[in-house]
């Protein structure tokens, strides 16, 4: 496999929590397990920051923005038990990166991070 796109992002965190608080902002953009995931974080605000964040990186690494028909909520970031991010994506999604790039085979590579005013996620599309 080689490393076929690259994405990052940067966000400043008073934007997100401006946002949380509008419950549509929060339902439009995360899936249920996020938002469910938020109530166990010290930080929320950093914590949707991060995952804001990862999926435009996502979207950049793949090199096709939000569009297409699918949306924010068909990327999902999990931590495996030691914490590493990592994406969970819908079958649509698997099937656009399938038809752009003729291939069933592809990683991603994710990491995010954050500070008192920014959070910052970097992506790495291999196939």
């Amino acid at each position: 496999m080689k490393i076929s796109g690259i994405g990052i992002d940067i966000i400043e965190n008073i934007r997100i929590k401006k946002s949380i608080r509008n419950k549509r902002f929060i339902n439009r953009i995360f899936t249920k397990k996020e938002i469910l995931n938020s109530k166990k974080i010290k930080n929320p605000f950093s914590y949707y920051a991060k995952r804001y964040a990862a999926k435009e990186a996502f979207v950049k690494s793949i090199g096709i923005g939000f569009r297409d028909g699918f949306n924010f909520k068909d990327i999902s970031i999990i931590n495996d038990n030691l914490g590493k991010p990592s994406f969970l994506i819908t079958k649509k999604i698997k099937n656009l990166i399938n038809k752009r790039f003729k291939t069933n085979s592809f990683n991603f590579f994710l990491s995010i991070s954050d500070e008192k005013k920014y959070s910052i996620a970097f992506v790495i599309f291999q196939k």
